[in-house]
């Protein structure tokens, strides 16, 4: 098993930037890939980034390429095992809940994440 525990949400101007964290536990030598994914009321969950847990390669969504970066913490000295989504030039259609989620293969698809976190609620005010 692995639990996800996302944090860093809250509400922010149009235009300004936030960092959400997602601190992984338990079984994470089984995570191949960690996932961002937002969801609004009505709308089903869509994928926003992901990062290779091993190689740290990246896939950004079109709809936030150039503004959403995501990325890792490998400091082998703290063991920590967190992603990062540093969200910047944020808009109103930004506004949603933010979950991480983990795959323990190389995806990008909702329906092969195994693991969620509860999610963390982004609301940005034009």
């Amino acid at each position: 098993q692995v639990q996800l525990v996302e944090s860093g949400g809250g509400l922010v101007q149009a235009g300004g930037s936030l960092r959400l964290s997602c601190a992984a536990s338990g079984r994470t030598d089984s995570i191949y890939t960690v996932g961002w994914f937002r969801q609004t009321p009505g709308k089903e969950r869509e994928f926003v980034a992901a990062i290779s847990w091993r190689s740290s390669r990246t896939y950004t969504a079109d709809s936030v390429k150039g503004r959403f970066t995501i990325s890792r913490d490998n400091a082998k000295n703290t063991a920590k095992n967190e992603v990062y989504l540093h969200m910047n030039n944020l808009k109103s259609e930004d506004t949603a809940v933010y979950y991480c989620a983990a795959s323990q293969g190389a995806t990008i698809r909702r329906d092969e994440y195994d693991y969620w976190g509860q999610g963390t609620q982004v609301t940005v005010s034009s």
